[in-house]
């Protein structure tokens, strides 16, 4: 097993970063240019927002399939063909000139870029030790969140300048050059067993993960964070982008530059979920989104982008602890346990847009934050839930 601090852990980790920087650029690029997409192809905020949830909607329910398929066939093959498959759906974008067609190119590029995060945190739990993989699956995810600012700026600074079109044509160079060193850096599988591709058993494989409550409520409290953290975004651009603030797109994919306080978040969740119960660092990561949320209701723009600072740490901070108990608490088909955490997540991120439509349309931006606290106040009340589970079940144990 791979140990902390070794080289071929700072390999790996390194190549897994690499992989998840490049999906997640790829997934957000089209966030900071909804209002142009808007503009250009004369669709409503809502429909606009679409070419971002059809890529959420369509990843979550692809990690249903890369999951199983990767405890049958193996890990890093399928994440070397998917990664390869996005990078070529990214270059026909940039020649696609009508809505439709960018929907419908989103939405199966969204089938292959599911394919590293359905896998990567079940190599980890395959190949690296227990101190090992909760200080990887924190930089890991932290490569999410660096991806996730990266795309949001070259959309945003690319499309400013040069048109939407153009951004996603860097961001196909950009893929190349990770998927490359992803392929040079990432070692074969040492520990990995495959299990016969057999569906039936695939379906009891996700059918008892899902009767787990300890791993159930973990599900709920990383979709329903996500539903609300990452819609926000998409409503603070249409905020930004008017009186009295006229952001271009380009300071708009600035905005994005706050996933770093989550990169931070994510990077210290395992040092510290080795010192507190991991159900009380999601409930803490919680507590601090809501304070966020609280501070974006200020008309001064500092103080909105304090507010996501603080959301971003710990929206990160709560997801990286939920991410890192489904593979420690999942004692078989690890893959299979992780993609639903992630279909649960990213079915949040497609859907989080409809239930706060309404809201922002009674209220606006305060609308929003309304409707934001409500779901929020629920997964802290699950985390709590989830801490009394794990604290009778060790009670068991040990009586």
């Amino acid at each position: 097993m791979i140990t902390s601090g070794s080289a071929a852990f700072w390999r790996a980790t390194l190549a897994l970063c690499l992989g998840s920087f490049m999906i997640f650029s790829n997934v957000y690029i089209t966030q900071p240019l909804l209002p142009m997409l808007a503009q250009t192809f004369d669709v409503s905020a809502l429909q606009a927002g679409w070419t971002f949830t059809v890529t959420t909607l369509t990843l979550g329910l692809s990690l249903l399939i890369w999951g199983p398929l990767s405890d049958a066939l193996g890990r890093r093959s399928i994440m070397l063909l998917t990664m390869s498959g996005a990078t070529l759906i990214t270059l026909l974008l940039s020649f696609t000139d009508s809505y439709a067609g960018v929907l419908l190119l989103r939405a199966l590029q969204g089938v292959l870029l599911a394919g590293l995060p359905a896998i990567a945190i079940a190599w980890m739990g395959d190949e690296f030790e227990r101190p090992a993989m909760l200080l990887a699956v924190g930089l890991y995810i932290g490569g999410n969140s660096l991806g996730g600012i990266s795309g949001r700026l070259i959309g945003g600074f690319v499309g400013d300048w040069l048109g939407w079109s153009q951004a996603f044509m860097v961001m196909t160079l950009l893929s190349l050059v990770c998927l490359a060193v992803f392929a040079l850096l990432l070692p074969a599988s040492q520990h990995f067993k495959p299990q016969p591709l057999k569906p039936r058993r695939m379906l009891a494989d996700l059918g008892s993960h899902l009767r787990n409550p300890v791993l159930l409520l973990a599900y709920l409290i990383g979709g329903f964070n996500f539903f609300i953290f990452i819609n926000q975004y998409s409503y603070i651009t249409f905020v930004l982008a008017e009186a009295p603030y006229y952001l271009p797109p380009s300071l708009l994919g600035m905005l994005f530059l706050t996933y770093l306080a989550g990169t931070f978040g994510s990077a210290i969740s395992g040092k510290i979920g080795q010192q507190l119960p991991q159900p009380l660092c999601m409930a803490l990561g919680i507590l601090v989104l809501m304070l966020g949320s609280l501070l974006t209701l200020s008309s001064q723009l500092w103080l909105i982008l304090l507010g996501f600072l603080v959301n971003s740490f710990g929206f990160f901070f709560a997801h990286s602890s939920a991410s890192s108990w489904v593979s420690q608490n999942a004692h078989h088909a690890r893959a299979s346990a992780s993609s639903l955490y992630l279909l649960f997540y990213y079915t949040g991120a497609s859907t989080g847009g409809f239930y706060l439509h309404p809201f922002w349309q009674w209220q606006a931006w305060s609308g929003v934050v309304i409707g934001s606290l409500l779901v929020l106040g629920v997964t802290l009340a699950l985390s709590l839930c989830l801490y009394r589970l794990q604290q009778r079940q060790l009670n068991a144990v040990l009586t």
